[in-house]
């Protein structure tokens, strides 16, 4: 018994961080967060500086000369950017929860061992990991066969299943969800629908909330659908709708010797390169600022499959 408080004793004892680590490694982590900040310290920055402090000096973090023109700019179109911010927010909503509802499905039954097809599907997949039918053959499927382009739904089911996603979380199930678990409720007279919903999603909550944040930024960030599937402008998300902004500002940048003089002393004033920071920002904000209602579950999602002792 000694012996074993000993070595335990020894343990404990090599296990302890001594207190000058503990500064190094505050001091370490202080410098990544300041390195992670420090662009977007930037990029704002630059969203409010004047165009001829940026053609003078460049990027600065104190720029010479404040401007707020480059919202200014992009306020006058507040009315088109109000609706597509809309868009993208009823389009993130329900493709995470679309999204989560198919991938906790699929991989709730890829990591039951008595499913008679596991083998096949898994194999179904996990090809479109490695490649899939590219963009033609999807265009053809979404617009002429399902019939979706310009509607929402476009936006929403060619992002809703990922096989990475539902591969983290079958890996998720079967490590963590014990099959004693799912026949105990089977014996109670529960049936499948009934232990997934009441049972195995309880208990997944970490999983579903590091899935339910990836699929929350892919269709908040996503513009390339839109480029794709939609012309009718009242169903333009805010990434693609501040991508054709930019893309106008650009236009103009290019061809100013073609649109004669007038043109010249009007794009003189456009504010073109903090217009585009002031997208950036935009565009970042309102993401970043739900990051923090997943953090706890996110942070304990990471862990997903590792080996527990």
């Amino acid at each position: 018994m000694s012996l074993k408080k000993s070595k335990l004793g020894g343990f404990e004892k090599f296990n302890r961080v001594p207190p000058y680590v503990n500064v190094i490694i505050a001091i370490i982590f202080i410098i990544l967060a300041i390195v992670c900040i420090l662009p977007v310290v930037l990029v704002f920055m630059v969203s409010i500086s004047s165009e001829q402090s940026i053609q003078n000096v460049g990027y600065r973090f104190w720029p010479t000369e404040f401007s707020s023109q480059a919202y200014s700019y992009l306020y006058n179109s507040k009315d088109s950017i109000l609706r597509a911010f809309g868009v993208s927010i009823i389009v993130t909503i329900l493709g995470t929860i679309v999204g989560l509802i198919l991938n906790t499905s699929i991989a709730y039954a890829l990591s039951r061992k008595n499913f008679k097809f596991k083998s096949f599907f898994t194999w179904v997949i996990f090809i479109p990991m490695l490649f899939n039918g590219g963009m033609i053959s999807s265009y053809i499927v979404v617009s002429n066969m399902l019939k979706l382009k310009d509607t929402i739904w476009a936006l929403i089911l060619p992002m809703a299943v990922s096989s990475f996603n539902i591969i983290i979380l079958r890996t998720f199930f079967q490590t963590t969800i014990p099959d004693s678990l799912i026949e105990s409720a089977k014996l109670d007279g529960a049936n499948q629908m009934r232990i997934f919903t009441t049972i195995v999603l309880p208990i997944s909550l970490p999983a579903i909330a590091t899935i339910g944040l990836f699929l929350t930024f892919a269709y908040w960030n996503d513009w390339y659908n839109a480029l794709l599937y939609i012309d009718n402008s009242t169903l333009v998300p805010i990434q693609a709708l501040l991508n054709r902004i930019q893309g106008d500002i650009a236009f103009i940048n290019q061809n100013v010797s073609l649109l004669g003089a007038s043109a010249a002393e009007v794009l003189a004033k456009l504010p073109s390169e903090s217009v585009r920071m002031a997208i950036v920002i935009l565009v970042v904000f309102p993401i970043a600022c739900s990051y923090p209602f997943f953090q706890k579950y996110f942070i304990s999602g990471l862990t997903i499959g590792a080996v527990k002792e």
